[in-house]
């Protein structure tokens, strides 16, 4: 007869409560802006104790730190499911990544200022939470490889396109799409500049 193993109930209680704690802030961060969350105002959401928090999360940084992580985490599930499914034409495959990410960003913006933009005065992501962002960067490596884009620059340049875009279309256009529908003219300037074959996406607008 086989034999379950043991369940750590503790482990999972506590886990659960972790969970829950950063739930709350996202709420917070979401509905005031990320500089609003504050250990007393997650406590209150949840119903417990700020001092309870400090078993938990030994600062509000901390909190910053499980946001980031998790945040990360989530898109670097989302890409991957999605790259399997790319284009096989280069022009629509980076307009199929940028569109994702763009999806990604435009759903939360106290989620995207988190993870791409230093909106937390002091706040550095440890080595942990850091880890998925990571795993992106090498990802997007390996498939602009597949691509035929092998200069890290190129990367680069691509990754600082659709950021200025998503940038002017949060400080410009929330809730629209200004700058969402410049994204394939953008990535045909982007393939001209590298010769990438294929025609101009503009022409199928």
């Amino acid at each position: 007869m086989s034999v379950l193993p043991n369940r750590d109930r503790q482990a999972e209680r506590r886990e659960a409560t972790r969970r829950e704690i950063v739930d709350a802030a996202w709420e917070i961060a979401r509905r005031d802006g990320l500089a609003a969350v504050t250990l007393r105002e997650v406590a209150a959401m949840i119903g417990m104790r700020s001092p309870s928090l400090y078993s938990h999360f030994d600062s509000k940084n901390a909190i910053y730190d499980a946001m980031f992580g998790q945040a990360w985490t989530v898109f670097l599930a989302e890409a991957e499911a999605s790259f399997d499914h790319l284009p096989e034409a280069p022009r629509e495959a980076l307009l199929s990544i940028a569109s994702h990410f763009f999806d990604f960003s435009i759903a939360d913006l106290a989620r995207y200022q988190l993870m791409n933009q230093r909106s937390i005065p002091g706040f550095v992501p440890s080595e942990a939470a850091y880890a998925p962002s990571v795993e992106v960067m090498s990802l997007l490596q390996r498939t602009f490889h597949r691509l035929g884009i092998t200069d890290s620059a190129d990367l680069d340049l691509f990754l600082a396109l659709g950021g200025g875009l998503l940038d002017r279309q949060f400080a410009n256009d929330p809730g629209g799409d200004r700058w969402v529908r410049q994204l394939p003219r953008v990535i045909d300037m982007f393939a001209d500049e590298l010769d990438l074959p294929g025609p101009p996406l503009r022409s199928r607008r």
